[in-house]
Order: C-alpha cells, then structure tokens, then sequence
C-alpha cells in the first residue's frame, strides 16, 4: 500500500512540475511585451508559485538524478508542445535538432547509406551512388549488426544514424551480415553526403519522369537540371511524381513552381503575426518549361506539406493534371528556433493555395482519381504469409534470375500451400525483392505501377 501511496504522489508531482514548467515558458515568452496590467500580475503570481514548487521538487524528489533542472526542463518543454495538440510543433533535443539540420540543409557527414531499422539490425535500403559505403561494396539488403565493434541491434533508428554519421575524414566500421551467414566487417572513411532529393528518366514517347522525392535546398537545383536534360532529350510532355513525398522547405518548392508558372501567385501564407502573411508569386524570368507542354502530377496519401505546395499551385492555375489518390492534407508553416544546442518546431502560419484554398486536415483531391485496388481479406491474409515465411526470399535464393516459367512454377508452389494470390501480385513482390538487392534500381515501373501506366496514357491521348 505504501508503495502504491508513493509512486501515486511521484506521478502527480510529475504533473504538476510539467505544467507549471509550461506556463513558465509561455509566459517567459511573451511577457511583458504582450501581457499588461492585470495580466502581468496574474503572470508574476504564476511565476512564483512555479519557482516555489520547482524548487521544492529539485531539492526533495526521492530520485535525485530525476530531478536535476535540465531533465525538469526538458520535460516540461515537451508537455508544453504535446499540449498544443498540433503533431507538427514539438520541442526537439540537441540530436533531434542535429539530425533535422542534416535533413533540411541537404548535406551531411556519413557513410551514404539509405537504411531501415528492423528486429535483427538494420538493413540497407540502397547505397548511394558515389558516396564512401557505395565504393566499398556495401550493398541493398545487406545487414549490419554493428558500428565500431558496438551493437545495433538494440538502437533505435536516429541512434544508428547518430553512430554512422560525423565528422567527413573520420573512420567508422560496420559489422556487416550478407545472405544468410557470410560475416565481415567493411571500414570506410566519411565525406558529405548529399541527400538523395530527385531521380529521373525518360518513358518512352516523349514523356520526362520527375520524382521528387523530398524538398531541401538542393531540390530546385536538381529539379533544374533534370528539365534541362529532358529538354536536350527532346520531351514532349512531363510526369512529376510526388507519391509519398513528405514536404521540406518552403522556398525549395516556390522556387520549383516558379519553373513552371510565369505569373501570378504560387503560394500564400496566412498568421497571428504580420510579419509571417506573405504571397508569393511567380516570375516570368525564371521559367523553364515550355507553357503548352502537358504536365501530369501525381499524388497519394503520403504526400503532404511542400508537395501539396506545388500540386496545389499547378492545379489552381490549370497547369498540370492531378491524378492518383487524396493526399495526406498538412497545410501549415512551421519555423524552426534554436535555443542553445536544442530548439524547436512551431506552427506559425497555414498556407494557401492560388485560389485562397487551405488543405489543412482536408488534403488535395485529384482531378483523375486512380489507385491501386484494395486487398481482400484472402489476399490479406495470403500476403501476410507470404512475408511472415520469407517466401519470395526463399525462391530467389533458388533461382536467383527467375524465368518466367520459374514464377509460374512458384505460383503453383503457393496454389498447394492454400495461398492464393493474383499472378500480377506475385510478380511485382518478386520484382520489388529484386529490386531491394539492387543498388540501381529503375527510377520507374511501367509494368506494375498502375497510376504511373494510367499517367502515360492519359498524356497519351
């Protein structure tokens, strides 16, 4: 009973600290600039009472390590976020902030090595070409287990990230596991890495495919010469793929539009506070393609923030086609502050489109709606062993170039284990396992991607 009478006291110390650590800070924020007369008042009496229990707790709480000021803090700056209920405004760390850092800027010291954490390590996504682990060998698929002679197997992702990155010209050895038991180690020495934010290619008759893949400020330069190449080619019209593109910087993506549009307004940005309502507009100058040349932009349900941006603009002005599926429907601006080593992420104002739409929570719809069919429960469930057992794995470890007859004598393998799958299903799950041991894989998939083959031939037409 005892102890349930302390640990029900520790919580709700805990909840007090942290809510009165985030009146503090936002009050600290805007007194006495904002608050006057009986608010200023009422602001000093909060702050003492605060400061009264602050200190009680720093010099009382049973767990000293606990109750240390920086730990209080932090807490408190992260349940002043958590309290606006906005999942885009949050307090962020010293390595949050460093990794964010990376991300927007575009560049960073590492390896060069997309990867995914899973139960057993981390596996490699793709290498990235030119980068230090790409000229070591270090390949899609493989496993690595440990950096340094530590190991990963029990890190989070952004603490993997934080061991393979640092310093360009340091060293760093990864513990790497290939196939089912070939074990080695490869040492390779960091450089900056650029972060992969464009592929493109041409589709046969004429078409330039263009996927962004996210919004830094190395995007526009890369969208740009990636125009540039399709206007050498010849392109007659143009795909911009922006399935599953999570935003980034907003004047990465204005600067984009603005290869697009000639006039009038790209975006518009609305806040509490004068200064951040801004419009931005496009300028004839900076126009690359051709204003007659058809342009077909594709979404889905993971597009959001900066590709909303600029599926928006081209939809309001009439200057592409939407086509795909509902995105993800984040219209807000956040800014980013640094407060010592950590800072933080705030919501400072929603955008809008050219028409003075804002898709917050709502999303853009498509003007061609196209997706893939969904799943049967069978098929659920059939996919669901498929990957459980390993079985695509397993038929490639046996016929690692599969002919068309080995895929028909796979299915069959499948047919008497009672799992029943469309052949297409099939072939695009083998076509994806060879794909993610391949470190070039094809920048499109005209063969299985229904919405890119549905695209082509609308601008077929």
């Amino acid at each position: 009973m005892e102890k349930k009478r302390k640990s029900f006291k520790e919580r709700t110390l805990w909840i007090v600290v942290t809510a009165f650590l985030a009146a503090v800070i936002v009050l600290i924020s805007f007194a006495p600039k904002v608050l006057a007369g009986n608010q200023e008042a009422e602001t000093q009496r909060l702050l003492g009472t605060f400061f009264e229990v602050f200190r009680f707790v720093q010099e009382n709480y049973v767990d000293e390590s606990k109750a240390d000021p920086n730990v209080l803090i932090e807490g408190a700056l992260r349940g002043m976020f958590d309290a606006l209920d906005d999942p885009h405004s949050a307090y962020l760390s010293a390595e949050e902030m460093r990794d964010l850092d990376d991300t927007t800027m575009g560049r960073f010291g590492g390896v060069g090595l997309i990867i995914s954490k899973i139960d057993r390590g981390v596996e490699v996504v793709a290498p990235i070409e030119g980068t230090p682990a790409y000229r070591a060998g270090v390949n899609a698929g493989d496993l690595i287990i440990a950096v340094d002679g530590e190991s990963v197997v029990d890190l989070n992702i952004d603490e993997v990230l934080s061991v393979l990155r640092g310093e360009p010209g340091s060293s760093v050895t990864m513990t790497i596991i290939r196939g089912k038991n070939v074990r080695f180690d490869v040492r390779v020495v960091r450089d900056m890495i650029e972060v992969p934010t464009v592929r493109q290619d041409m589709i046969p008759k004429g078409i330039g495919y263009l996927r962004i893949i996210q919004f830094t400020p190395l995007t526009s330069d890369r969208v740009e010469d990636a125009l540039r190449q399709f206007k050498e080619a010849g392109y007659t019209s143009l795909i911009i793929d922006l399935r599953s593109n999570p935003g980034g910087l907003l004047s990465g993506v204005i600067d984009i539009a603005d290869y697009f549009l000639s006039k009038g307004p790209i975006v518009s940005t609305r806040s509490r506070v004068a200064s951040e309502n801004h419009v931005f507009y496009a300028a004839s100058r900076n126009t690359i393609v051709p204003e007659q040349l058809p342009i077909v932009v594709l979404i889905d349900r993971g597009s959001a923030s900066a590709s909303e941006i600029l599926a928006g603009a081209l939809q309001d002005t009439g200057r592409a086609t939407i086509m795909g599926e509902k995105s993800y429907g984040k219209g807000s601006v956040q800014q980013i502050k640094r407060v010592g080593d950590a800072g933080f992420r705030l919501t400072m104002s929603r955008y809008y489109t050219p028409l003075g739409k804002n898709i917050d929570q709502i999303g853009i719809s498509p003007d061609v709606p196209v997706q893939e069919p969904e799943f049967t429960e069978q098929q659920e469930q059939a996919l669901s062993r498929i990957i459980e057992e390993e079985l695509i794995k397993d038929f490639l470890s046996r016929y690692p170039d599969p002919t068309d007859q080995d895929i028909l004598s796979f299915e069959r393998e499948l047919a008497d284990k009672n799992i029943q799958l469309d052949d297409r299903y099939i072939r695009r799950l083998v076509r994806n396992e060879l794909n993610r041991t391949n470190n070039n894989p094809p920048v499109y998939d005209l063969e299985f991607d229904l919405v890119l083959r549905e695209a082509v031939n609308y601008l077929g037409d």
